[in-house]
């Protein structure tokens, strides 16, 4: 845990870990050597969106991207030794390739320092940009992720206003397409008001378009200008729809009340 803190605070990174605060900060970063993981968040700390779940700070006008991050990621990966790594970002929509290319050179500055590392992305929707979205499924990297977040009928409710159900769907769906051996997961949070049978739709709809793994967490609210929780979720739903998933064909479902998108 210590390590990893002090080189993220070294090289000046931004992890989702610790600007999401996150539950499971000292489980991932407290791992035995090379089962730590952690999330890191590139593309600065600032996102131009304002979902209403969410604890990143944002802005209009985020501050222009660092060119030696890719560098910097790697030398951070490098010094950890993980075997596996998330990448994420937060949304960038001042930039005109929305920071695809960001992406795909921190990917490729992975791989080229250690090949067998798995590198998993979890990206924003580009604006269901098609050359964006094919730029990173296309890139080197073995997990795609992109989160619908919640279902349909609740997305103007938690997601910022430029974010929606069908533009995820889009770019789960193009990602497989322009890399048909990627693994594409999705992240689903209860707790924020939706019902079982919008919530099985979400899973048929995400089966119907490949999706191959899916994560259920429990909604927590990071402050009081966020987005009230609607209901704590029992461990037996939890459960319940770890079960259904399975049933329906994912190949893994990770579900439970601390789970989250990177977990």
């Amino acid at each position: 845990y210590h390590k990893l803190k002090k080189t993220v605070k070294e090289l000046g990174l931004a992890t989702v870990c610790e600007e999401a605060r996150c539950p499971n900060i000292g489980e991932c970063w407290g791992g035995r050597e090379g089962t730590a993981t952690a999330t890191i968040m590139v593309m600065g700390d600032t996102c131009t969106r304002a979902c209403r779940f969410c604890a990143v700070k944002t802005s209009n006008t985020p501050p222009p991207l660092d060119p030696l991050e890719p560098e910097k990621v790697s030398t951070a990966i490098a010094k950890w030794g993980l075997d596996y790594v998330v990448l994420t970002s937060v949304d960038r929509d001042d930039l005109p390739d929305h920071g695809a290319n960001h992406f795909a050179e921190t990917i490729r500055g992975l791989k080229s320092k250690k090949d067998e590392i798995l590198v998993e992305c979890l990206t924003g929707d580009f604006a269901g940009d098609d050359d964006c979205i094919k730029i990173v499924a296309t890139s080197g990297l073995d997990v795609y992720a992109h989160n619908v977040e919640t279902v349909d009928r609740l997305q103007r409710k938690v997601r910022d206003r430029r974010a929606n159900y069908k533009q995820s769907l889009h770019v789960l769906k193009k990602a497989k397409e322009f890399q048909p051996n990627l693994v594409t997961k999705t992240s689903i949070m209860l707790g924020v008001g939706e019902t079982d049978d919008e919530v099985r739709q979400t899973m048929k709809d995400l089966r119907a378009i490949g999706v191959d793994v899916v994560t259920f967490g429990q909604y927590l609210r990071p402050s009081k200008r966020h987005l009230k929780v609607h209901e704590f979720v029992t461990p037996e739903k939890f459960k319940q729809w770890e079960e259904e998933g399975n049933e329906m064909g994912f190949a893994y479902v990770a579900s439970g009340p601390l789970v989250r998108s990177s977990y």
